[in-house]
């Protein structure tokens, strides 16, 4: 079994070497392990400090192109070159890379397809009260989307299997995390979680300045998710709601017309009508997604089996005389 660690890095030179060093060199259950650094658009010696350490697996970002991207272009890497199962870790060396080892385990014993670090946010003391109320809330929002129970729904500690890996699809240019746990929950996917301690604090986060541009910016992709997988609770609790905003003014009306007082009250009749505009144009939506949906699973399957082929005949490139793959804006080239 083939396991590949992919750290994404912008700027790590001073953390990297923590990292590289603390990685495990042998894994019960895992026959090979192979480090890749994803490089995205890093200024200071970076790559440098990784080849200094042996690694001699790169993926390069002419730019920076941010974490979602430098997950999807670093799966590719490693699907490519034969991974069994993909361990995604950060370069700031805030996750211990010692518990790679027991986080692969649920996937070694076939037990899970996925399995998420769970940094046990309440014992973590860098953060500060709102942050780990807004955890615990994110990660109950994320379970409620992806119907799962995982107590860590943000955490980018995270192992996958090849299986996983090609039945799911990053879209979103933030963070894969959210959109990854729905996607997985909603196409049934295993997914463990592993109790892990974090390691104390290296740098402020650069994925994001404060922590409601991240409460902003995980919300809407929690949002589409939800949206993509399940319109027809969204659409149909909408034309509810506007159907029944629309019935208790044309009831109102219809009672005071009854009673003699209908003069002057047609107001009610208007602001009825247009709720019940709404309504309908909530189930004209709910038919047109419902449509899309259909069309998005039929478009799965057909990339599923894209990639079947496509990784299978890439099996044959041999990790140990690997190349390295440069991301342009314009799309990817081999060097």
């Amino acid at each position: 079994m083939r396991l590949f660690v992919q750290v994404p890095c912008l700027n790590e030179e001073a953390t990297l070497p923590l990292v590289l060093e603390s990685i495990p060199k042998q894994i019960e259950g895992i026959d090979e392990i192979f480090v890749l650094i994803i490089d995205d658009g890093s200024t200071d010696r970076t790559v440098e400090v990784a080849r200094e350490h042996g690694v001699k697996h790169f993926v390069f970002h002419t730019r920076n192109m941010g974490l979602a991207r430098s997950f999807r272009d670093g799966v590719d890497y490693a699907l490519q070159h034969g991974a069994d199962i993909v361990v995604n870790t950060d370069g700031d060396n805030q996750y211990p890379q010692q518990s790679i080892a027991e986080l692969v385990q649920p996937l070694v014993r076939g037990e899970a397809d996925i399995a998420i670090g769970d940094r046990q946010t309440k014992t973590i003391e860098h953060f500060s009260p709102f942050k780990k109320v807004m955890q615990a809330f994110g990660s109950k929002v994320v379970n409620y989307a992806a119907e799962t129970d995982l107590p860590d729904a943000a955490s980018g500690f995270r192992a996958y299997s090849r299986e996983s890996l090609i039945r799911l699809n990053v879209v979103t240019q933030f963070s894969y995390c959210m959109e990854t746990i729905i996607q997985a929950g909603n196409k049934r996917l295993r997914i463990a979680s592993v109790p892990i301690k974090t390691n104390p604090k290296t740098r402020e986060s650069r994925l994001f300045s404060n922590i409601f541009q991240h409460m902003a910016r995980s919300g809407q992709a929690i949002i589409r998710s939800y949206l993509i997988f399940k319109p027809y609770a969204v659409f149909t609790t909408l034309a509810v709601l506007f159907f029944v905003a629309a019935a208790i003014p044309f009831v109102r009306f219809l009672v005071l017309f009854l009673s003699g007082n209908g003069s002057g009250n047609i107001q009610s009749l208007v602001f009825g009508v247009g709720m019940l505009v709404a309504s309908l144009l909530c189930i004209a939506l709910l038919v047109i997604s419902d449509m899309l949906r259909t069309n998005r699973v039929l478009l799965e399957d057909a990339m599923e089996r894209i990639k079947l082929v496509q990784y299978a005949d890439e099996r044959l490139l041999d990790p140990h005389t690997p190349e390295e793959l440069h991301v342009a804006r314009t799309g990817l080239t081999h060097d």
